[in-house]
């Protein structure tokens, strides 16, 4: 898997300060997306253990965690090739969240699309928030907050498995 680049102090990606990791690859070609440099899988460099090793030195104590955008996280490639380095990344951080933003939604991810792949249950169960669908013009809102269209969600995974159904993330309410 390639990565177009990585912030390691990021406030515009999730809550509180985050280190963001922009994976290459991206099926979905939304039009006016912020980032269509990331939708070949070429792009960029590799992400390898010498990345792996900076974002974990660089996960200090005022670092609220990991967020990982794209390109899509989500692509199947990158689900496979991102569910390591998550495993580990939980491990050495456990008390540290982890945001997804995908252009699939979290149904299409759970319901058999080409997305569902063999390990997305478990890339899923390390995700603590999960940003889903893809941007749509039409529906852009530059008053919402950590997505940039308003069918986009902000899914608390941890609540939406106890609970059995989706539940939206309670976060900041300052939507507008």
């Amino acid at each position: 898997m390639n990565y177009g680049e990585i912030k390691y102090c990021d406030i515009a990606n999730g809550n509180g300060v985050r280190i963001s990791l922009f994976v290459s690859g991206c099926t979905h070609h939304c039009p006016n997306c912020f980032n269509p440099e990331t939708w070949d899988f070429n792009y960029g460099k590799p992400f390898t253990q010498k990345e792996w090793d900076e974002i974990f030195s660089q996960t200090k104590d005022y670092v609220n965690g990991l967020s990982l955008l794209g390109g899509d996280p989500c692509e199947p490639d990158n689900q496979r090739a991102l569910l390591p380095f998550l495993r580990e990344y939980k491990k050495r951080f456990p008390n540290k969240d982890i945001w997804c933003y995908t252009g699939y939604t979290l149904e299409q991810l759970l319901e058999g699309s080409r997305a569902s792949i063999e390990c997305t249950e478990e890339f899923l169960s390390y995700i603590d928030f999960l940003v889903d669908g893809p941007f749509i013009q039409a529906k852009k809102n530059i008053g919402l907050i950590f997505r940039g269209s308003s069918n986009q969600r902000i899914i608390d995974m941890k609540k939406t498995k106890q609970a059995g159904q989706i539940v939206q993330w309670e976060g900041i309410k300052k939507d507008r």
